[in-house]
């Protein structure tokens, strides 16, 4: 029994001894399986984080390659047709800058951006050169509806410089033999132009997307679209106005609104303004875009000042206004190659710039002296250029500082009259050409020293670029497109040219002064010569501006 019992005890105590091992064991277990539990927890936890980092650099990946994409949309080119209507261009037909603007201006866009299909169309004008004329193309001819009048159009084009133009035929309104303007019926020649611009694109097979018009001359096809009835082929077409210069606007009396115009009664509100049809007005209402030629030109229109009484209305429609500086052809105008001045040069020969000085005044019969500034000026001839400071002005200085004056121009009769005055009084310091001449014009910028802009208001104008491309100093008073352009060699940074604030005899002489006394020192004035040849006035700029304007629309 006492074996059996420690048997039993031994027994009882190993069981004892194994319960507790096992419970340590159970314990240790449990230990380890909490202290794993959390591990797996901070792993997933990782593992999630892991996935959330990932799925955002993706998000983010996408998001930039979709930036990429967005970046890359203004470099498709968008296919646009547009047709450029005007009274005048280069070379064909011209009176002044709107010409150079219109001859030049379609041609940088195509080179810009060659998917524009770009077209322009003018009047065939009886003095457009037979160089030309022997090699236009007859299209075919309509009537057109001109209130009851149904008169001829015939249509020509021809090629030019990769530009296509078309030419409006009618010898009625464009056989003339004084020129382009100035008839008792422009009214109604320019409405008939207007109309027929409309009415041959059946002809020429070209719809375009936009039709950008200058100028009163052609600013009756914006109205024209909007007041009277066309076929589904025109509802896509949006225009365009550019404004050269809103003092021009085509005022007539109100009695040719429906028997020339054709324009209904209930469309008076519309083109009648100060008791007048008023053709400019009635296109800055209904065009969806206006474009002047500068964008100080933009703002002065807005002002009574500058406004030519259509201050309120541009203001109005100020939501659809801009203004972009006009460029300059730098083939057309260049004196390193242009066959019509006396020598070529550059901003690195400058010697032949002296020998053209020399044979302009030889030619105009001034004394042939390189020390004797010769300041110049090739302008129409009105009180909006400055003529009236001119004239109180000149014959002072002449006196006073020893210069020799030339110009070419036409226009008021008081202004030419008062040239051929200086001309015969002033034999040998004075020669001022009567009468539109681009040939005598280029003579004057390649050799002048010194040139001169007094406007009273100036949308842009391009006198003053042509002077610098020549190596001309520019004087001009700060207006429009002349603020824009020229900055006083004065000013913080340096400048380009000459300028006066006030349209005043003293500011002007005084500028004059200025440059007469900087043209002594030849060294310096070498270096403004260079100055001023070296600004970029090309249409590159240009025609980029003009560009996002047709896309915008």
């Amino acid at each position: 029994m006492e074996k059996t019992t420690k048997k039993s005890t031994k027994t009882t105590a190993n069981k004892k001894s194994v319960k507790p091992k096992a419970e340590k064991a159970v314990a240790v277990k449990d230990k380890q399986e909490v202290a794993v539990k959390p591990k797996n927890e901070i792993k997933t936890k990782e593992k999630k984080e892991v996935a959330v980092k990932e799925k955002q650099e993706v998000q983010v990946k996408e998001k930039q390659e979709v930036q990429v994409k967005e970046d890359k949309v203004p470099e498709v080119k968008i296919r646009k047709q547009v047709l450029f209507v005007a009274s005048e261009a280069q070379p064909f037909c011209a009176t002044g800058g709107l010409a150079d603007v219109c001859g030049s201006l379609p041609k940088e866009i195509k080179r810009e951006d060659p998917s524009i299909d770009i077209r322009t169309i003018i009047p065939l004008y009886s003095n457009i050169p037979y160089c030309f004329r022997k090699d236009f193309k007859y299209i075919g001819h309509i009537y057109v509806t001109l209130s009851w009048r149904k008169e001829y159009c015939g249509v020509f084009e021809y090629d030019y410089e990769g530009i296509k133009y078309y030419f409006i035929d009618n010898e009625k309104y464009f056989k003339r033999d004084g020129g382009e303007y100035g008839y008792f019926d422009d009214g109604e020649r320019f409405s008939f132009f207007s109309r027929s611009v409309l009415e041959i694109l059946p002809t020429i097979n070209f719809f375009p997307d936009i039709i950008h018009v200058n100028d009163w001359q052609a600013a009756l096809v914006p109205t024209y679209l909007k007041t009277s009835n066309w076929d589904w082929r025109y509802d896509k077409i949006k225009t365009i106005l550019t404004i050269h210069n809103i003092m021009y606007q085509g005022r007539f009396g109100k009695q040719i609104l429906t028997d020339v115009l054709g324009i209904d009664q209930k469309y008076a509100g519309i083109i009648t303004y100060d008791n007048d049809v008023n053709i400019l007005k009635g296109a800055i209402v209904t065009a969806d875009k206006i474009i002047t030629v500068s964008p100080t030109y933009a703002e002065e229109i807005k002002t009574p000042e500058h406004g030519g009484g259509l201050h309120e209305i541009v203001k109005q429609n100020a939501y659809k206004l801009r203004g972009i500086l006009n460029g300059l052809d730098y083939d057309f105008y260049n004196p390193a190659t242009d066959k019509v001045i006396y020598a070529n040069y550059d901003a690195d020969h400058l010697e032949n710039k002296a020998k053209c000085k020399e044979l302009l005044q030889k030619e105009f019969g001034l004394e042939v002296n390189p020390d004797i500034p010769v300041v110049g000026f090739c302008s129409r001839m009105n009180m909006y250029k400055g003529f009236d400071i001119i004239k109180c002005s000149i014959e002072r200085l002449i006196g006073e500082l020893g210069i020799q004056f030339v110009g070419v121009g036409s226009g008021d009769k008081e202004y030419m009259d008062f040239f051929n005055y200086l001309n015969n009084k002033y034999p040998g310091k004075v020669h001022v050409s009567l009468g539109y001449s681009l040939e005598i014009g280029k003579k004057i910028y390649s050799g002048a020293d010194i040139y001169i802009m007094p406007s009273l208001t100036e949308p842009c104008g391009l006198s003053q670029i042509v002077a610098s491309r020549y190596g001309v100093v520019p004087i001009v008073r700060e207006t429009g497109g002349l603020k824009d352009t020229i900055r006083d060699f004065g000013c913080l940074g340096g400048g380009n040219g000459y300028t006066f604030a006030n349209a005043s005899v003293n500011d002007f002489e005084y500028s004059v002064r200025r440059a007469v006394n900087d043209f002594k020192d030849k060294a310096e004035w070498k270096k403004k010569i260079l100055t001023v040849m070296g600004i970029d006035f090309s249409w590159k700029k240009t025609a980029k501006e003009y560009i996002q304007t047709y896309i915008e629309l």
